[in-house]
Parts: structure tokens; sequence; C-alpha cells
């Protein structure tokens, strides 16, 4: 699902301004779903969502404006610390996205700290992290982008020393509105064919597993958007 997503994602943005090089990454990462559905175990996955993560990441400056770049410009996803503009703006959404997960989750009656594919260690919310990778680039990247190429942010909404790069108290305020209006965005859930917030669909997302891991649904498909 989350291959899904990135794929969706490059297809809209680059939907004017496609070359050779796109139409093969596309290809290239529906691949990787079509491996990912058949995949023997959670290292194959890792490495196939790995793959296509780079193929995705590869292209998404030019999800930008041309205009834009001068500032917000993305050379490859870094983290901790962040070390331009929109890697500190997805640092921030990712870790909001995170917290969000983990409260669903626990709300809903799961122990958001077992998971899956994340492993498992003291203070890491494995089973929100799961989670999480379903809405990464429906809520944080489509946000991001979007706010980016519509002027919300600007230089003065970050501070930048010695090579880090994060928002100051005023960014992260218009961060929180944009964020928090995404996650009342409705969208159609691909199972169900009916719209709900992205908000609710993280919390069917976990009752969903719940069922499954109850026995009371055969199977559990992840969320993604078309």
């Amino acid at each position: 699902s989350k291959l899904t997503n990135m794929r969706t994602l490059m297809m809209r943005y680059l939907r004017g301004d496609r070359s050779e090089a796109d139409v093969r990454a596309f290809e290239q990462v529906r691949a990787c779903i079509r491996k990912a559905k058949q995949a023997g175990d959670a290292e194959v996955l890792r490495g196939l969502e790995g793959a296509g993560a780079k193929l995705y990441f590869g292209s998404f400056e030019r999800h930008i404006k041309p205009e834009r770049r001068s500032f917000f410009f993305f050379k490859g996803r870094n983290r901790r610390p962040p070390r331009d503009p929109v890697n500190a703006l997805l640092g921030f959404g990712y870790s909001l996205l995170a917290k969000d997960c983990t409260g669903t989750g626990a709300r809903v009656g799961f122990d958001p700290y077992c998971g899956f594919f994340h492993t498992m260690k003291y203070g890491r919310p494995a089973l929100g992290l799961d989670m999480m990778e379903f809405f990464r680039q429906p809520v944080v990247d489509s946000m991001v982008l979007s706010s980016i190429n519509n002027g919300i942010f600007s230089d003065r909404d970050f501070h930048q020393f010695q090579g880090v790069c994060y928002l100051n108290e005023k960014g992260r305020k218009k961060f929180l509105v944009q964020y928090e209006m995404r996650k009342k965005d409705r969208v159609t859930h691909p199972k169900f064919r009916y719209r709900l917030s992205y908000a609710r669909t993280i919390e069917l997302q976990f009752r969903l597993l719940g069922k499954f891991l109850l026995g009371d649904v055969d199977d559990y498909e992840g969320f993604y958007i078309r």
C-alpha cells in the first residue's frame, strides 16, 4: 500500500512533465508492488520499500514548482537533524503523524509498542510506526508539497545554523494549522468506498487490523489512494 501511494503521488505531480526516465521509474515501482504481494518475509518487504523510496525521493524535487526551488531544494532524504527546509518539514510532519497513529492505536485497544515490521525496542511505538507508513504520502508529503507550492512557508519560518535546519515557532504554528486541516480532508476508502476524514481513516485501519487478528475478517488490506 505504501508503494502504491508513492507511485500515485509521483504520477500526479509529474502528470504534465513526464520523461522516459519517469515512465521507467513508475514501472519499477509497480514491479516492487507486484513483488511485495508475494514477499516471503519482512526483510524482503523492507528491501522493496527501500527500493521504491529511492525512486520516489529521486524525483521529489520536481514536485516543487521551479520558482520555489531556490530555497526549497531537495537533494535527498536526511534527518536527525534535517539539513534543509524540505526535510525539516517532512520530519516534523512524520513526527506528528507517528504521534497520532500511536495515540489512535492505544485508544482503539492496541499496545502500540508491539508491531510487525519496525523493530520492537524500548521506547519505540513499533505498531504506530507500522501504521503511519500507509499515510506518509497522502497526509504529510502531499500537504508539505502543496504548502510549499502555494507559498504558505518562506525562509522566515526556519532556523538554520551550521548545516542544521528546523522550523521556528512561527513555522511550527503554520505547519500545525496545515496538518490539522489535512487530517480533516475526506478521502474515499479503497475497501468500503465511502468518504471519511484521514483522522477517521487511521482509526478505521486500526479497527480492521483488530478484526483480522481476532479472526472476524479473512484478510487485512492497507490503505492506499487512487
